[in-house]
């Protein structure tokens, strides 16, 4: 999960907190969706997806800094009956490399048959890699690793081992936009494992009723840059069930910050009336970067549902995002996001996998002041994050914990020295 770099397309237009406030025309990919019942059997893909009784996130239950430290089940289903208490019913995972996917699996199974009202989801994901990715060699973004073959196997044989809590095969993580110089690679390379998977499922080897993804940035779905509008792309949007899209404004207070600083009319405001005014901004923003996308698919003729595959807003940084950076990062503005995420989405009839539940410190080992590490709703001790303080106070958690703690409110719950570590961001000039 890395910034877009590239410029972003966004018309930044007078009166943008009032754009951000009406509703989004873009529902005509799901004009309603019925609520399903709870017959679990036979729940799909398009029952759950953009249906606001299923909310979704995106899961590492990784506690340690390195992931050759594999969370044990006992702890994954810690982490999956706190989820499940908040109201999350879809996850999403990353690869099936290591043992953390399949073990979430069997997590689940295994909470499925201890109680019958226990009820999640996976959207699960296959990594795809190009040519030399992560090695001293030269990346080669023109051909692709020989290991994905073997992901995608992986995929399929998770996929039929547990049909009833795979509901979605996600080809790839942000590997087709190019910043993630590491690893990207073209989108003729997801197309053709899209495609493989589709074939699967005409065949009968894979669930009919599966739905077949990529999960990447909105440029990488033709909402950005015009490098990205090729034959290749358009095939691909064809090809897959729905478009799963990533956003994420806080990095782009950094990188874009167009939408970011406050407005010398706003400066007469309360520190909490500045902050809520830049959030706005960045619901906005968020919003915009997914319509670019919507706009382009509609300009192929093609009609798919689009869910957030990605967002989120980490609550702690030194970095670019801290306190000397674009002072994005803490936990009242990461509150604001959650919730403007949530209800848009749920306004709109689409899927949100928030990144993510819990802090993963193995993201930025190197750099414990890393934002990367601080994305979660959770601390890794298992202390709910100002967005949930509501649920810890309304009793939702009692009886669950992680690592031997209770689920208890950061900061004590002391609102005040809460609001301390919140910085507004500069004024525009």
């Amino acid at each position: 999960m890395k910034n877009l770099k590239a410029l972003v397309v966004f018309a930044l237009i007078v009166g943008l907190t009032s754009c951000v406030q009406k509703e989004d025309k873009g529902a005509d990919q799901n004009e309603e969706i019925e609520l399903m019942t709870k017959d679990t059997k036979n729940s799909s893909a398009s029952d759950i997806l953009g249906n606001k009784e299923y909310h979704a996130i995106s899961y590492g239950g990784y506690r340690q800094t390195s992931r050759t430290k594999q969370p044990k089940i006992k702890q994954l289903k810690e982490d999956l009956l706190i989820m499940h208490a908040m109201g999350i019913r879809i996850l999403r995972t990353y690869n099936v490399q290591l043992a953390h996917a399949s073990n979430v699996l069997e997590a689940i199974k295994q909470l499925k048959e201890e109680d019958p009202n226990f009820e999640m989801y996976v959207m699960l994901g296959a990594w795809i890699d190009c040519l030399n990715a992560w090695t001293e060699l030269t990346p080669d973004h023109n051909q692709e690793s020989p290991n994905n073959a073997d992901e995608i196997k992986r995929a399929v044989a998770l996929t039929n081992k547990y049909p009833d809590i795979v509901k979605v095969i996600a080809v790839g993580n942000e590997a087709m936009v190019k910043w993630a110089a590491s690893y990207y690679v073209q989108p003729d390379v997801i197309l053709k494992w899209v495609n493989h998977l589709q074939s699967l499922k005409k065949e009968g080897t894979l669930p009919a009723d599966l739905w077949i993804t990529s999960s990447d940035n909105f440029a990488s779905w033709g909402g950005g840059d015009r490098v990205y509008h090729v034959k290749a792309l358009n095939d691909l949007i064809k090809a897959v069930d729905f478009l799963s899209v990533h956003t994420y404004p806080m990095h782009d207070t950094h990188y874009n910050p167009v939408f970011w600083k406050v407005m010398p009319s706003e400066t007469s405001l309360t520190k909490k009336e500045q902050v809520k005014a830049a959030l706005l901004r960045a619901k906005g923003y968020a919003i915009s970067q997914t319509d670019s996308v919507r706009a382009y698919m509609k300009s192929l003729g093609i009609y798919k549902p689009i869910h957030i595959g990605e967002t989120g807003w980490a609550s702690y940084s030194k970095g670019f995002y801290g306190p000397n950076g674009s002072r994005a990062n803490d936990e009242y503005k990461q509150a604001l996001y959650y919730d403007h995420m949530r209800d848009w989405t749920d306004a709109q009839n689409m899927s949100c996998f928030f990144f993510e539940a819990f802090d993963e410190p193995w993201k930025d080992a190197g750099n414990p002041d890393g934002s990367e590490n601080y994305f979660g709703l959770f601390t890794v001790d298992g202390k709910a994050k100002y967005a949930l303080w509501d649920q810890v106070e309304d009793g939702v958690f009692e009886g669950l914990g992680r690592n031997g703690k209770p689920i208890t409110k950061t900061f004590n719950g002391n609102s005040d020295k809460m609001m301390q570590t919140v910085k507004i961001p500069a004024v525009k000039q």
